[in-house]
């Protein structure tokens, strides 16, 4: 039997940046779906709450304020999200692979974890100084919802990494 001791300091070792986009564009499609249900079935909100709120990132402050259904903003929001998730999956990998934070799925999940925590306080503490609109959107749901969005993100990583 063999025993395998990863180390998880520092090691000059690239992500697979392909592996990274479609991690985050999938765990942003995820944590789009549950947004939209959580939105109409807790919050009792329109489905269009959180892509108005998304888009007013790009289109201005007042988008925010309506709720209705408009093709340009959902498509903006679309895009917006999209391309935020995979920033924040080039980021994630970007700190598993040199610290070989994927050398295990539990810890690749942990890992994600943090991050999805981590990037719940960045967009509903820090951003909202920017974007005030996203204050009333702080809580468990939208928490749970970047905690699942993180660890996401790190199992397709882990997944889709080297799969070439």
């Amino acid at each position: 039997m063999e025993l395998h001791m990863r180390s998880h300091r520092w090691d000059a070792r690239a992500p697979d940046w392909a592996a990274a986009a479609a991690a985050g564009f999938v765990a942003g499609a995820v944590l789009m779906v549950l947004e939209l249900l959580w939105t109409t079935n807790l919050m009792g909100a329109t489905p269009w709450t959180i892509p108005h709120k998304i888009a007013a990132i790009v289109m201005g402050p007042d988008v925010a304020r309506t709720h209705d259904f408009s093709a340009a903003v959902v498509g903006v929001a679309l895009v917006t999200h999209y391309v935020l998730g995979i920033v924040f999956g080039m980021i994630l990998a970007a700190v598993m692979a040199p610290f070989r934070f994927d050398s295990s799925m539990g810890m690749a999940l942990a890992v994600g974890a943090v991050f999805g925590l981590l990037l719940y306080l960045l967009n509903f503490y820090a951003m909202a100084r920017l974007f005030p609109w996203f204050m009333d959107l702080r809580g468990w749901p939208n928490l749970v919802g970047h905690l699942i969005f993180g660890m996401t993100a790190a199992f397709m990583y882990r997944k889709l990494e080297g799969a070439r």
